[in-house]
């Protein structure tokens, strides 16, 4: 793999390789497989749970869905829900009736009304000058925006003409009609582009041979993780949790713990994101005394802050274990991966 950080689109594959290594992963999953994170559905309340914060909802082609931020849900109400995440086979589909319109440049939230500049921009002026630019893009529309970080630099016209494109979404969504699909969700080449920074894009013939792609994306379908010196970590999804054992393998010398266990702590949510793994998560480290668990958490922690899905470190369980709770918004990659 050659260096820099590029986006590789082969087939219905998104790959980002960073400095010569894989470090994202995104697949299209095949044609009628049931809702996609991202769109966007009319659906059917069958049940309100204000106790619970949600409502239970039917969605077209019998599907049920939970519905969370719906506070005013009522039974029989026909309402347009975003779809969070994926669903385990048997539960319900993730929803969320505070849907959002995402662009490379600016979100569109129709149900909160202002114009907000993502924390990451630090300039004032800059902070000004966005704000501004989205007020005149949003025009009378009764709808609010949030400029992302992406957007630094951009000049009017561009972050016009994406928030045009997002209001058009939100009335295709908002269009009215019976229980099914509103708007569509983004393709995984689609989502790269908008959501990867990357020095190029490149989707020419056999990319992913000439980036040595093909070989990471078939090691993921093993569940072991080579963490250097013969140390290696097994990632396991089970039915109730994803579980992950350390272990030093050959490497026997005085540190092999620690080395393994800060090598897996600083890899492990690059392997979860690869993975497409999510929920809870418990992490068996390598034998290590209680004084060592918090250089552990400083490296998770760090490789934590780069990752895109929200993860929680829960804490030590009174084995030792170390547990996290991930949102589950992409489904496994295993299966998904052609063989080639």
């Amino acid at each position: 793999m050659r260096g820099g950080r590029i986006i590789a689109v082969e087939g219905g594959i998104a790959a980002l390789v960073s400095e010569g290594r894989l470090d994202d992963l995104l697949i299209d999953g095949p044609e009628g497989e049931g809702p996609r994170a991202e769109e966007i559905h009319r659906v059917r309340i069958r049940r309100a749970l204000p106790r619970q914060g949600g409502a239970v909802a039917k969605m077209a082609g019998g599907a049920e869905g939970f519905l969370r931020e719906a506070p005013e849900a009522e039974e029989g109400a026909l309402v347009l829900a975003e779809v969070t995440g994926w669903a385990e086979p048997g539960k319900a589909v993730p929803l969320s009736g505070r849907r959002l319109h995402r662009g490379r440049l600016a979100i569109l939230t129709p149900l909160a009304q202002g114009v907000n500049v993502a924390r990451g921009l630090k300039n004032r002026e800059e902070r000004a000058r966005l704000e501004e630019a989205g007020r005149a893009a949003l025009a009378d529309a009764p709808y609010g925006l949030i400029l992302r970080t992406a957007a630094e630099g951009a000049g009017e016209a561009e972050i016009a003409e994406e928030v045009a494109r997002l209001l058009a979404r939100e009335a295709e969504a908002s269009a009215g009609g019976p229980p099914g699909l509103a708007a569509a969700a983004p393709s995984a080449a689609e989502r790269a582009k908008r959501d990867w920074a990357a020095d190029e894009v490149d989707d020419g013939p056999g990319v992913f041979d000439r980036l040595g792609i093909w070989e990471a994306l078939a090691a993921l379908r093993r569940p072991r993780a080579d963490l250097g010196r013969g140390a290696w970590m097994a990632v396991e999804p089970t039915a109730a949790f994803v579980a992950v054992d350390v272990n030093t393998g050959a490497d026997v010398s005085a540190d092999a713990a620690a080395r393994a266990n800060l090598a897996a702590a600083a890899d492990l949510p690059r392997q979860l994101r690869l993975r497409g793994l999510g929920g809870v998560i418990i992490v068996d480290f390598a034998p290590m005394r209680k004084a060592d668990r918090k250089a552990v958490e400083s490296a998770l922690s760090r490789a934590l802050a780069a990752d895109p899905v929200q993860t929680v470190l829960a804490g030590w369980t009174p084995l030792g274990h170390l547990e996290l709770q991930r949102k589950r918004e992409r489904r496994p990659t295993a299966p998904l991966i052609p063989d080639v």
